[in-house]
């Protein structure tokens, strides 16, 4: 069997907050649907999907009768096996990348803060490919390759008919790295400026000279949704890892990170002004 998504572990996560917060232990969910204690907690911890109707059941049981947060649940039930782009490279990319992605693609806003590089859906292909094979080491040229398009691939989630909401805020650090052949850098920041042209994209940068923050525990992200925030997720990325935080108190706490390196960080003209400089100054 296949690792659930994190659609469905969302799910699952959801409909056991659900039920323990109606009082409800499985045995009371048994006696009272036509759901058997073992399938509930199957569904509860993501190890199989759930039918429309046994959904409705939970739901009716649960007391939800907000139209809206139905729909997002019914949304995640009937996504939470769906095949996207991605599965194209399924030999490519791992799991958890391919979670990212296709939380990317249902996904509202996406707010970024890293540390030492530029976010990937703003990145030039160029910039792309030799962060790839220095952070990947040991790949062979076919997985960058494919690496590389996966990563331009998913900037399509910035164009879409209502495009993601992206609030990418960036160390300045990560705009001095010396990548090989100047022009590389040079485009990519230029990237970024084009970028802001976007009334669905904000940059700002924090600049070395900022006071301790939130940011100093590492880089990460905060995923969040149509309807309700009590699917937000949050990310956390390593070179080995990706770690999916889904409780709603753990990720909001994320969110507020975010804020306080968002009041941190330079405002947006002279970020802007900061890119500008930067770029101009690489010999």
């Amino acid at each position: 069997m296949s690792d659930p998504t994190v659609r469905r572990r969302r799910l699952g996560a959801e409909l056991k907050r659900l039920r323990e917060d109606a009082g409800l232990k499985l045995d009371d969910v048994q006696e009272r649907t036509t759901l058997n204690v073992p399938k509930v907690s199957r569904i509860e911890t993501a190890r199989i999907g759930v039918k429309p109707a046994d959904l409705d059941a939970l739901l009716d049981l649960y007391g939800v009768d907000d139209v809206a947060k139905r729909a997002v649940l019914h949304s995640l039930a009937r996504e939470g096996a769906r095949r996207g782009w991605w599965q194209t490279y399924r030999d490519s990319i791992s799991p958890a990348y391919a979670d990212l992605i296709s939380l990317e693609a249902e996904a509202k806003s996406f707010r970024s803060f890293q540390t030492t590089l530029i976010p990937g859906l703003l990145q030039t292909a160029a910039y792309a490919r030799a962060t790839i094979e220095a952070i990947g080491m040991t790949s062979t040229a076919e997985s960058v390759n494919a690496l590389v398009q996966v990563r331009q691939a998913r900037q399509a989630v910035l164009t879409r008919p209502e495009p993601l909401e992206l609030w990418a805020i960036i160390h300045e650090a990560a705009l001095r790295p010396q990548i090989p052949g100047p022009h590389v850098m040079r485009e990519q920041l230029q990237r970024l400026l084009d970028q802001t042209d976007l009334p669905h994209v904000s940059i700002q940068v924090l600049p070395l000279t900022a006071s301790p923050h939130p940011g100093l525990a590492g880089p990460f992200s905060v995923i969040g949704f149509p309807e309700t925030s009590d699917l937000d997720v949050a990310l956390l990325e390593s070179m080995t890892s990706t770690l999916y935080v889904e409780d709603p108190a753990e990720v909001a706490l994320y969110g507020s990170a975010f804020e306080r390196l968002r009041a941190a960080a330079l405002p947006f003209d002279a970020s802007a002004d900061l890119i500008a400089r930067t770029k101009d100054n690489i010999k």
